[in-house]
């Protein structure tokens, strides 16, 4: 049977304990058998890893409660804790920053330090303390950008065969290694991004293949479904014994989107569906859902959780019955409370009864009825910092302007509550600040740089501080892809 993981990403927006518990029951009943949770900085670390702590972290007697609620509706947990690439809530400090790969940039981690698997290792163990029979754990690795562009990396690709598709996996593998041996009975999954353009005899003389379930990700068709199985096929041939899907059911069309269009992820499930009916029966593992918060740790915010769960029951239900129907759509409607759910418009006529509709509710009316006042404003109050902040991001627009108490509504009914700004202002950025938004959803500060306008371009375009009231991330000339 698949094994169809719901990926909670807790990096931007963490719902509160007491939401997620809620949700628990709904996610079962819609055909979940297990959570992946990527916590970042909203794990409770101790020690030397505190500062990794957001200040809205959970913490360890929440989350014992949620995965305790877990167990009881017989869901697996998977924790994912990125190791390698998306490493910027860590490298960000500057206790950590001499670690990065490349000394200006905080999202990959340089794998020739010793103190850099050192680093790794203190994460997963604090991880793996508060979790319990664990099946498999997720070490991320995926998006490791500027690899090998490193002062360390440049000499070591001097060497006579080395390369930087060698140097990637030997990282993975020493993660992977010092995972297994310490916990045995827990096999590690990593994302297959970087994995895709190597060779089979790169892959197979590693020896990743032995150690790692490789998850393959695709949210938008970006591989056909005969590219999909040709690279099953391809890992297979290399030594992988089990290989893991990724879908998404909300975050993966756009880095500011605020609604979530049904239609294209219960397509996304379906081209899946195919892809696991031609290839062998006994290759897939499972599938993980995704449904990402931010498209990176600077980014701005994409559709809240409670916004996607529809889509998310779709999809489920999609996966769990090997297709859609017209049945299957009227159980989703009785489960959600939702008759006549609309799949191909943004506009459903009901509000639902599934925990967190109300917020749906709320971010359907700001969307639909107050876009057009809220764009006519910042269009008679253009300036640089504004005109920036309105194209990079329509929640930030609206829950500045909007004269309205629903962003208040959202806030307090849904999401942790916002740090206190720190009075440091980092030295990362050289523009100056404009004065914060009074309003308290977001508290978005823009350093003024070029608005994002694609998948993955925000972090190396515009520069935040908010969510986790951390550092300013620097401005790198080219735009990432994708989100992790």
């Amino acid at each position: 049977m698949w094994r169809r993981l719901v990926h909670l990403d807790l990096k931007g927006a963490a719902p509160r304990v007491q939401y997620l518990e809620q949700v628990l029951p709904l996610l079962r009943a819609l055909g979940a058998t297990g959570l992946l949770l990527e916590y970042e900085d909203t794990f409770p670390y101790t020690g030397p890893l505190e500062l990794l702590q957001a200040p809205h972290a959970y913490s360890p007697e929440e989350l014992r409660a949620l995965l305790s609620r877990a167990r009881a509706q017989g869901l697996d947990v998977v924790p994912l804790v990125q190791s390698f690439g998306h490493m910027e809530f860590v490298l960000k400090h500057r206790e950590f920053a001499h670690l990065r790969e490349v000394k200006a940039l905080p999202n990959a981690l340089n794998p020739h330090k010793e103190e850099s698997l050192a680093l790794v290792k203190a994460m997963i163990d604090q991880v793996m303390a508060l979790h319990e029979d664990l099946q498999w754990f997720h070490i991320g690795c995926d998006e490791v950008y500027y690899l090998g562009e490193g002062e360390e990396s440049k000499q070591w690709l001097q060497q006579q065969n080395n390369t930087p598709e060698k140097l990637c996996l030997s990282h993975i593998k020493a993660v992977a290694t010092c995972l297994a041996w310490s916990y045995p009975m827990v096999t590690p999954i990593v994302w297959d991004d970087m994995l895709r353009g190597m060779s089979e005899e790169t892959l197979a003389e590693s020896g990743v293949p032995q150690l790692v379930q490789p998850m393959i990700w695709d949210y938008a068709a970006d591989i056909d479904v005969v590219g999909k199985v040709q690279l099953i096929e391809k890992y297979r041939r290399c030594g992988f014994s089990k290989v893991w899907f990724a879908s998404a059911f909300k975050g993966a069309t756009g880095v500011n989107q605020s609604l979530t269009l049904i239609g294209h992820h219960l397509r996304n499930q379906l081209e899946w569906l195919q892809v696991a009916s031609r290839s062998p029966a006994d290759v897939l593992e499972g599938i993980a859902l995704t449904g990402w918060q931010r498209y990176d740790h600077f980014s701005v915010l994409c559709e809240l959780l409670p916004v996607g769960i529809p889509s998310l029951a779709v999809c489920l239900q999609a996966l769990k019955n090997g297709g859609y129907s017209e049945k299957i759509k009227e159980n989703v409607e009785n489960l959600l409370g939702m008759p006549n759910l609309e799949i191909d418009t943004f506009m459903s006529p009901s509000l639902g009864t599934f925990p967190g509709s109300n917020i749906l509710t709320l971010v359907t009316q700001i969307s639909f009825h107050l876009k057009s006042s809220v764009d006519e404003l910042l269009e008679r109050n253009r300036s640089p910092a504004k005109a920036s902040l309105a194209v990079t991001n329509r929640w930030c627009c609206c829950f500045i302007t909007a004269p309205t108490n629903i962003h208040f509504q959202v806030c307090h009914r849904l999401v942790q509550p916002l740090p206190q700004e720190k009075e440091d202002n980092s030295s990362y950025c050289n523009a100056p600040l404009p004065a914060r938004c009074t309003q308290p959803l977001l508290q978005v500060e823009c350093c003024g740089a070029r608005p994002a306008s694609s998948h993955g371009a925000s972090f190396p375009q515009v520069c935040y501080r908010g969510m986790d009231g951390g550092e300013c991330p620097p401005q790198p000339t080219e735009a990432a892809a994708g989100a992790g």
